[in-house]
């Protein structure tokens, strides 16, 4: 594995971050915490991010995804109405006080997920979307299609997060599975922002979305709160300012009030103290890696894409950046073909690793290239290069 010095790149690097920091440091009282930048696909924080946990009614989230998925491709409808079972109403915990036997929309059973947490709603959702017509069923579905998803640390046992042995999630596979809700389906993602749904009048008292991001000014637009007395107080959410967006998952905490608190905390650490920069613009040629075999003696490495990094606000330099590949890389070679990394690293921050491309095509060689070829390997064995000598003078 080659790693060329990059000083050309470092020096434009430095220009750009003089004024930077590594990342001001940032705790939370909660058990486990995951923060990540979209816009430029940086996780800012991971605490304990990968431990399974029980994630309460924040599990709602997976039975969404798949119920979005299902009308996406035709599989249900937002008008169609579903009978709601016996095992659907004795659920207990939040609820939309459905009836047994009763036939309810689609559409008034997401909103009964996302404002009002309804467990009832997701059971019914779940009974309707299983293989065999129970919740046991989906919950395997829910298992697998996590799977899919690269939630690796999520096991399903029913369709709303009552508690349950073996029911579990992290808090980057709920941050993984509310980026996916906010990029997959625009058209249902507004329904999180919604804050408040008084289904029939059967929930006056408590139609109210518990989301409490929605109402403190700092671009919240979703996703969904959660607490049992195991998991305690936790919460997914995300929001815009400007360009940018955040999603921040934090479980475990104490209180309701706990929650809200360090959610606006993330949220203004987030914007505040780091600031978008173009790091490399598209095009530019970072390294020439030999190629084996070609036309050409060697191969341009560049980006596709433009480059932007989240960078600290304060501070000093502490940004360092090098091209990893494989040398020398073997002929024929195709413009755009991925052949290495671009690997980013700023203090304070997980590192920040980009495709680099073939910046042009390189033909196989013919006949006499490859005989050249094979003598030098041969002529390398029989005499091998002796090292350098230092210059003259003393």
């Amino acid at each position: 594995m080659m790693r060329p010095a990059l000083q050309i790149i470092l020096l434009a690097l430095a220009l750009i971050c003089s004024s930077t920091a590594h990342a001001q440091t940032f705790d939370t009282k909660a058990r486990a915490a995951f923060v990540y930048d979209v816009t430029t696909d940086t996780v800012l924080m991971a605490k304990n991010a990968d431990d399974p946990l029980p994630p309460a009614s924040m599990s709602k989230l997976m039975t969404l995804f798949m119920a979005f998925e299902a009308i996406t491709e035709g599989r249900l409808r937002v008008d169609e109405e579903l009978t709601v079972s016996q095992h659907a109403m004795d659920y207990g915990g939040s609820s939309m006080f459905l009836r047994a036997g009763e036939r309810i929309s689609v559409e008034d059973l997401l909103r009964g997920i996302i404002v009002l947490s309804g467990n009832d709603a997701s059971a019914v959702i779940a009974e309707a979307l299983s293989p065999d017509g129970t919740e046991g069923g989906f919950a395997q579905l829910m298992t697998d299609r996590a799977r899919q998803l690269g939630m690796t640390n999520s096991t399903f046992v029913n369709s709303n997060g009552w508690p349950a042995a073996g029911h579990r999630m992290s808090v980057r596979d709920l941050g993984i599975l509310a980026n996916r809700l906010i990029t997959d389906f625009p058209t249902f993602y507004p329904l999180f922002a919604q804050e408040e749904f008084t289904f029939d009048g059967r929930v006056p008292s408590n139609s109210r979305n518990r989301n409490p991001v929605l109402s403190m000014n700092i671009g919240a637009d979703g996703l969904k709160t959660g607490h049992t007395q195991e998991a305690g107080y936790g919460l997914v959410g995300s929001a815009k300012q400007g360009d940018r967006r955040v999603i921040w998952v934090i479980t475990g905490l104490d209180s309701a009030a706990d929650r809200a608190v360090e959610s606006e905390r993330i949220v203004t650490w987030a914007f505040r103290q780091f600031a978008e920069r173009e790091m490399v613009r598209a095009g530019t040629e970072l390294a020439r890696a030999d190629v084996w075999m070609g036309l050409l003696p060697n191969v341009g490495l560049t980006v596709e894409e433009d480059v932007h990094l989240l960078i600290p606000v304060i501070g000093e330099n502490a940004v360092s950046a090098e091209v990893v590949y494989d040398a020398p890389i073997s002929a024929p070679i195709r413009k755009g073909q991925q052949l290495g990394e671009l690997v980013i690293t700023l203090e304070g921050l997980p590192e920040t690793r980009v495709p680099l491309v073939a910046e042009e095509s390189v033909a196989e060689g013919g006949f006499a290239i490859r005989l050249r070829t094979a003598a030098q390997v041969i002529l390398n064995k029989i005499a091998p290069q002796q090292p350098a000598t230092g210059a003259d003078g003393a």
